[in-house]
């Protein structure tokens, strides 16, 4: 294999072709359809209640919180992966590592029932671990791969990929659901001829095994061309171990003599919290409550939702870039949490999939234009003399607890209430004060 020099457009196209592989994870895995064949698995229950670790759970609320759970595994394992990142020579074994994990996670999904849910729910973490995990070491190879003028244009084009490949094998896993007979697909039966699972369950299943293997498989074309990471000679000690959350120390004193963007951190933390949270549960909020009449049209229109809200999402991120030219960035952030905060009284009170579907188009619009927003603004406020690399780290890490805090107060409230409604209702204080933060960042802004 020759090794190619950084910059070359072949490098550079083999790093974004990871793109490709691992964002068919969140959109089949983590939005559409697996939350749909998890809450399949209660159709004959009541109250949908799972026994684990000595509690009776919602089912809704389980997931929350193991998602919750494995969000704060990401959030302290990122500064140590994030040191050893910057430390060890191979830093390809590490992101295969993850990918393989990730990767077999989905496969296994395949097995994934109420009777195994420890096993089950060990899956579900290594899809999401191995995801996030993989994300450490390959947002750690752009530097290496690209120079400065060329990775703003190289992570477009990888995230542009991503959304490519991911609907791509949405669209064959939709068919795959709702015509299972096509691809040859029945129901699984017992001896007695009783039905344990729908074909379109078992199709949902095989969708799990061709994520798992469109993730691996496709991997091996970037770390086949990607070279294995820039060595300093040295062993992971102690000190590499913790150079992470040193760094982390480090921003967080600076941030005491940079007020504008100390305040902006905590208007950040806030409104992603909620916002994040959001678009974990949307789908788990639509199949429990929606009214969506049978089976086949809640998996159509829950399919259906999620691809309307990839579609506007990159609408809503090109307004939002031109809206935030105009108006400024804090004032464009104000009116996107005013939206946020609308939405989440409209989904408390609606019902029928028609307004399901008006509300997964105001996600998908204010969805892109907050996340690309809400970073970029970080970016703009940051102290040019200082390392970049340790603020977005700080950044990332402050993100993933506050979805840790979402997903656990969302969560709480769905399993005491029994209502994923209040929980989505009481998302709204998280606006509004989110809101009242960007308002005194817009306050320090005149002052200096």
């Amino acid at each position: 294999m020759e090794n190619l020099q950084k910059g070359s457009k072949k490098l550079l196209n083999a790093w974004a072709f990871y793109d490709w592989a691992n964002s068919v994870y969140t959109l089949t895995i983590a939005s559409s359809i697996f939350p749909i064949f998890y809450s399949a698995l209660f159709i004959n229950q009541t109250e949908k209640i799972v026994p684990a670790f000595g509690f009776d759970f919602k089912s809704t609320a389980l997931i929350t919180f193991i998602t919750a759970f494995t969000f704060l595994v990401v959030a302290f394992t990122s500064p140590i992966l994030s040191g050893i990142a910057d430390y060890v020579g191979n830093k390809k074994n590490f992101l295969k590592f993850f990918c393989y994990i990730g990767g077999f996670g989905c496969i296994g999904l395949y097995f994934f029932s109420l009777e195994n849910i420890y096993i089950s729910l060990l899956f579900y973490f290594m899809g999401l671990i191995g995801y996030w995990g993989s994300l450490v070491f390959y947002n750690s190879y752009l530097p290496d791969i690209a120079y400065p003028e060329q990775q703003d244009s190289i992570s477009a084009k990888g995230f542009s990929m991503g959304y490519i490949g991911s609907v791509t094998l949405l669209v064959i896993n939709l068919v795959m659901v709702m015509y299972p007979n096509v691809f040859f697909i029945a129901d699984e039966v017992l001896e007695n001829g009783q039905i344990v699972q729908s074909a379109s369950q078992v199709a949902m299943r095989y969708s799990f095994v061709m994520v798992g293997i469109w993730w691996i498989g496709f991997s091996q074309y970037s770390f086949y061309w990607l070279p294995k990471g820039t060595s300093t000679g040295q062993k992971v000690t102690k000190d590499v171990v913790l150079n992470g959350f040193k760094e982390l120390k480090i921003v967080w004193r600076a941030l005491q003599q940079n007020i504008v963007l100390k305040k902006y951190l905590q208007s950040f933390f806030v409104f992603s919290m909620a916002v994040q949270t959001i678009m974990l549960v949307a789908v788990y909020f639509g199949e429990e409550e929606i009214n969506w009449g049978s089976d086949d049209a809640k998996t159509m229109g829950l399919i259906v939702s999620i691809l309307i809200i990839q579609l506007i999402a990159i609408l809503g991120a090109i307004l939002t870039s031109r809206a935030s030219s105009k108006f400024g960035n804090i004032k464009t952030l104000i009116a996107i949490n005013f939206i946020w905060m609308s939405l989440c009284f409209y989904a408390y009170f609606m019902e029928s999939p028609m307004q399901f579907y008006i509300a997964a188009a105001s996600v998908g619009f204010v969805m892109g234009g907050i996340q690309s927003l809400a970073r970029s603004t970080y970016s703009k406020f940051l102290p040019e003399t200082k390392d970049t690399t340790s603020y977005f780290s700080f950044f990332d890490v402050a993100e993933k607890i506050g979805i840790v805090i979402g997903m656990l107060i969302y969560g709480t409230i769905d399993q005491v209430t029994g209502s994923m409604r209040n929980s989505i209702l009481f998302l709204f204080i998280f606006f509004l004060i989110g809101i009242f933060l960007l308002f005194r960042v817009l306050k320090q802004q005149k002052l200096e």
